[in-house]
């Protein structure tokens, strides 16, 4: 399952740094599946959240074949970065989602 950050979130910014699929943005800013990924689809889409930090679901693969764990949780301060039980996806969901990330 994606990773979400709840509104608990403190803006600190320690997130976005961390993740390899550049699926974390700050609140207000929209976003783009080229962002960090060799995909060539330059979209720009409305933001998540306008309000804090938000993770782009179909961008995150909980670190899979990057990391042990996802990088967001591991370093957020206030433990606002919780698995999202509405985007529930298996390990090898989660590994063809970041072949497809980065091809």
């Amino acid at each position: 399952m994606a990773i979400k950050i709840t509104d608990d979130c403190i803006n600190c910014g320690a997130c976005e740094p961390e993740c390899p699929n550049n699926a974390i943005y700050e609140g207000d800013d929209v976003w783009r599946f080229s962002d960090g990924t060799t995909l060539q689809d330059t979209t720009t889409h409305n933001p998540l959240e306008e309000d804090f930090y938000y993770i782009v679901t179909d961008k995150c693969t909980e670190c899979i074949g990057f990391f042990d764990e996802p990088q967001c949780a591991a370093v957020c301060p206030v433990d606002c970065c919780l698995p999202d039980e509405n985007n529930i996806e298996t390990e090898e969901e989660l590994l063809i989602k970041k072949k497809k990330l980065h091809a």
